[in-house]
């Protein structure tokens, strides 16, 4: 080998070398500006206050979004599964501007004026229903199962909204109805597999979630673990069924507690179990995934702690509690106070000595016959929003709606000290 062919080669090595690390750098910055496009968005539980960044088109369209509550037209209803008990409702707005965007598994909030059994007059009443599908541009769509009277509590009147909705809402019918809101989101930002569990009607902002994630997110996998007693409850399961025939990344579990004798293992359902974590331990890989929890009461009860215990870091745990499934997550602190705590609701005239044993206030004030506006009673909607006029609140949870100046959210919080209250 002459010295020139060796100093050609020293030179090519070097060359590589030099184009290695340019390359190098590029790479580097190439994602340093991905993550500086994407921006930085925190993680959240319903509980959490921070909020995730908004992306560019929902700023965009930020002047969508309209203040208090805006008339919607009823543009089709539509039975969703085989007991005739849960509707679907298509809205459009009566102005026929563009709808506002949400995040999939937020909710819209209702002012429904409804009779009242007692003295047969209208009154007001507000519920929060969570979107079940996809952003769509002409339309939101809510499903809604009809409550019935507890079948040992004759006494008990069936639900107020939901009876509303099914016996009075036609298409055709106007509804006054708030932006789209809610914490509980998919968490589009960060692209980690999905395992999405839902129990009955909780199904319902998975369907958004699941919708919105095979639409966009071709190739991001999901798994969908839902459960009910039969398939006479199995919500739009035609449509379940050719979304996991047709998306190699879906993978369907249903659960039914008590299959009725003509529903076929591995044909209707795919497990004859509630959903549980040994379910979940048996059927998922060894990887990092994103929770999110739906459904009844003793269904979050059990889950979302029994994640945690199975080792799922909290920050991956998403979940939507609503009325009689509300969890409160975290044990509140105990109170500092030992003396008697007065409650005064200064416009009913009420002066009340505080009951430990009370949820909150908002339960507190409608055992003692004090009628106060609700909804969610979960912190979400901000219909119990109440001023103060005296006196502090402690928060079983951070609210997941903006509580103005001066003023509280009665169905997640009690009494810090002596408490004034303008209801």
């Amino acid at each position: 080998m002459t010295t020139g062919t060796l100093a050609l080669i020293i030179l090519a090595v070097i060359l590589a070398q030099v184009a290695i690390v340019v390359l190098l750098g590029l790479y580097r910055r190439r994602r340093q500006y991905r993550n500086l496009d994407k921006g930085t968005h925190g993680t959240e539980n319903i509980s959490k206050t921070n909020t995730p960044s908004r992306s560019s088109t929902e700023a965009a369209s930020s002047d969508l979004i309209w203040e208090g509550f805006k008339e919607f037209i009823v543009q089709r209803r539509e039975v969703e599964d085989g007991n005739n008990t849960v509707c679907s409702f298509y809205l459009v707005p009566a102005d026929g501007k563009p709808l506002a965007p949400f995040r999939p598994g937020q909710f819209l909030t209702f002012k429904l004026q409804v009779e009242d059994r007692r003295t047969n007059k209208l009154k007001s009443v507000v519920r929060c229903y969570s979107l079940s599908d996809a952003p769509r541009s002409d339309y939101y769509r809510i499903s809604i199962k009809r409550i019935p009277a507890p079948t040992d509590q004759p006494d008990v009147p069936a639900g107020v909204s939901s009876s509303f909705f099914h016996d009075h809402v036609r298409e055709g019918s106007r509804l006054l109805v708030k932006a789209p809101s809610g914490h509980f989101h998919l968490m589009e930002e960060e692209p980690l597999p999905i395992v999405l569990i839902a129990g009955g009607i909780g199904i319902t902002p998975m369907l958004s979630i699941l919708n919105t994630a095979l639409e966009t997110e071709t190739n991001r996998e999901i798994w969908l673990y839902y459960g009910v007693r039969n398939g006479g409850e199995h919500i739009m399961k035609q449509h379940l069924q050719t979304l996991a025939k047709t998306h190699d990344n879906f993978h369907l579990h249903v659960c039914y507690s008590a299959a009725n004798e003509d529903d076929v293992e591995g044909v209707d359902y795919q497990h004859n179990s509630r959903v549980t974590i040994a379910l979940l331990r048996t059927t998922l890989k060894l990887m990092h995934y994103q929770f999110y929890v739906c459904g009844s009461k003793p269904l979050m009860e059990s889950m979302v702690p029994g994640l945690e215990d199975w080792g799922v870091d909290s920050d991956d745990i998403y979940y939507e509690s609503f009325g009689s499934a509300t969890l409160i997550k975290h044990e509140k602190a105990a109170s500092t106070t030992t003396q008697p705590v007065t409650v005064t609701f200064s416009r009913s005239g009420k002066s009340i000595l505080w009951d430990p044993a009370a949820i909150s206030l908002l339960e507190f004030a409608e055992a003692n016959d004090i009628e106060v506006e609700s909804g969610c009673r979960a912190g979400s909607c901000g219909s119990c929003q109440t001023a103060v006029k005296a006196g502090e609140v402690d928060y079983n949870q951070e609210p997941d709606t903006d509580v103005m100046q001066g003023h509280c959210l009665l169905c997640i919080s009690t009494p810090k000290s002596d408490l004034t209250l303008d209801a």
